[in-house]
């Protein structure tokens, strides 16, 4: 049985993976690393108590063979671009280099479709970054998921957001197997659990729509 370590675990699609993780019975133990507790009680979960600063003092307590990263932010929360390319790119990575060292042989990261490090698009810069230097890590296997809009219900208020669903649930159709259509949390969480379930063999594999559709 393997051990998992989920980094972002109180956000939206993190949330909906650590339910997917905890149910697998692949994983003996699944270990998250959150600001705050989470109050989710269940005989397999660990939680560790920290953040970016923190993560370095947090090395030896963790021991997983495949590392889940959902961690993000968006500009509203976060305006600061030092903080926003903090979150959102350096504790993927220290996350992801970490836990290498620690033993993990696979990465499972969400990112977003389009992402480009030669782009002129801070947002879509800052993911081409995080996955050209997780990629550089070198773990035995890269999962890469870019969704494009993130669906579902979430429990914090983001009323563009949701304006932008709403469109996006009434254009979908019309998308086809196409990468920017709008994907469920839930199922990105899915995808990403079933991905880890199946024999790895491509050292570095994306996903977009089709491919995390087909995975559900």
């Amino acid at each position: 049985m393997k051990k998992a370590i989920l980094f972002g675990a109180s956000g939206f699609v993190g949330s909906c993976l650590l339910e997917e993780l905890l149910n697998n019975s692949d994983y003996s133990e699944v270990t998250i690393v959150v600001r705050k507790d989470l109050y989710v009680s269940h005989p397999k979960l660990r939680t560790l108590i920290g953040d970016y600063a923190a993560l370095p003092g947090l090395k030896e307590l963790i021991n997983a063979d495949e590392v889940f990263i959902t961690l993000g932010t968006t500009k509203k929360k976060t305006p600061d671009e030092k903080v926003y390319y903090q979150i959102d790119h350096d504790y993927p990575v220290l996350a992801a280099k970490i836990a290498k060292e620690k033993g993990a042989k696979a990465v499972f990261l969400v990112s977003a479709v389009g992402a480009n490090v030669g782009s002129g698009i801070f947002y879509v810069r800052t993911k081409g970054e995080t996955e050209r230097d997780i990629i550089a890590l070198d773990l035995e296997h890269t999962h890469i998921f870019r969704p494009s809009m993130i669906m579902g219900d979430r429990k914090e208020s983001r009323p563009m957001e949701k304006v932008f669903i709403g469109i996006f649930g009434v254009i979908n159709p019309i998308l086809g197997s196409s990468r920017y259509r709008g994907i469920e949390g839930k199922n990105i969480a899915r995808a990403m659990n079933n991905a880890a379930a199946e024999r790895q063999t491509e050292k570095v594999k994306v996903y977009h729509w089709k491919e995390m559709n087909e995975l559900i």
